[in-house]
């Protein structure tokens, strides 16, 4: 039935086409314009807010890191460390990513995440971002589709090209006079899936979009990107993730935030992300071969289970619906699963046929 809907006709452009995308885009502007300032900067925090994702609670605890400890000498040289190179960095209004921080002393850190920690700590403590310490990571994500911006250094970056995607900048908030068509901007949970939709010409096809990926677990700055593109061009944002935990949680992270970072959920997360697939429901609805279903494993079910208590389920009814669901079927499937029921439907007819009539939750 959905090959038929969707042969009938595809003219991608059309305001017919982009109905009820653009009906959303009305919903969310009319629920976001009653936000005032207040609504944003609270002085009581609480750990979830739905209109900002998950935040810093009240409470807090104090590690105590001294220097005439053995047990703490080497935490408290790092940071002295660190402190020292923000300094310089600040003083200097230059830059580092965090692995420049790192290759300062090696020996000192003994690894990256020593180095990340200490940064996330140190940004923390003094609430601030981590670009206001003049650190910031190196960019894994990939963007493509109808964009074009300036960099802050003057560099223009066009997203236009139909065969290869743009790297994410690594300094998001430097980005400027951004200019855009879209009509909507797609977060594509893995690399493969987003270079597969990149070479069946998605963005053309459904033309004007964005497309987006972390390339899995999403790094600060395609976060950061996600969230400077719904401020700028407040269009409606999906993300097409695989039917599985794994998935569900690099979605959330988008829209709500992640504990490590719930000290800058102001900046990171975008609670208007709308979930478009692939949904537990279509594994049934489009009756995905058997053989492309894969049983859930204990890791799988308890990462569900932990999501279900997750507080911003309460708000979302229908993702807590199907992923019910999935806990009853035990089974999950990967976005290429679409594949096996015939080799271009995922592009030219499961998501246009989503997209066109309003198969989002």
């Amino acid at each position: 039935m959905l090959g038929k809907q969707i042969s009938c006709t595809m003219e991608s452009g059309s305001t017919q086409f982009f109905f009820l995308i653009d009906k959303l885009r009305i919903q969310l502007l009319n629920s976001i314009e009653g936000a005032t300032e207040k609504d944003y900067f609270q002085e009581e925090i609480s750990p979830f807010d739905s209109g900002v994702g998950l935040q810093m609670s009240s409470g807090h605890s104090v590690t105590t890191v001294k220097s005439n400890c053995p047990a703490s000498v080497t935490k408290f040289a790092q940071i002295l460390k660190i402190l020292s190179v923000i300094y310089r960095l600040v003083q200097s209004n230059s830059y580092a990513t965090k692995r420049d921080v790192y290759y300062n002393n090696t020996q000192l850190f003994g690894s990256q995440r020593s180095v990340d920690t200490i940064v996330d700590d140190i940004s923390c403590m003094l609430k601030v971002s981590r670009r206001a310490l003049h650190v910031m990571a190196t960019s894994k994500g990939l963007i493509a589709g109808d964009l074009c911006y300036l960099e802050e250094d003057g560099t223009r970056i066009d997203c236009r090209s139909s065969s290869a995607a743009v790297s994410v900048s690594s300094n998001v908030s430097g980005i400027r006079n951004i200019v855009s068509s879209a009509k909507f901007v797609m977060i594509v949970e893995k690399d493969a899936t987003f270079q597969r939709l990149l070479n069946d010409d998605f963005c053309r096809k459904l033309s004007p979009c964005i497309m987006i990926t972390g390339k899995g677990v999403p790094d600060v700055n395609s976060r950061l990107m996600v969230k400077k593109l719904w401020d700028t061009l407040q269009i409606p944002i999906f993300a097409l993730v695989d039917a599985d935990p794994h998935g569900f949680e690099i979605m959330c992270i988008y829209k709500y935030g992640s504990v490590a970072m719930s000290f800058e959920a102001h900046s990171l997360t975008v609670p208007s992300v709308m979930w478009l697939g692939l949904l537990p429901s279509d594994l049934q609805r489009l009756m995905v071969p058997k053989r492309s279903l894969l049983p859930l494993t204990r890791r799988d079910e308890n990462k569900l289970n932990s999501l279900l208590k997750r507080p911003y389920f309460a708000s979302q009814p229908q993702w807590q619906k199907e992923m019910e669901l999935m806990q009853q079927s035990k089974v999950k499937a990967e976005i290429q699963s679409l594949a096996d029921i015939a080799p271009d439907f995922l592009t030219s007819i499961y998501l246009p046929n989503k997209l066109r009539f309003g198969g989002w939750l």
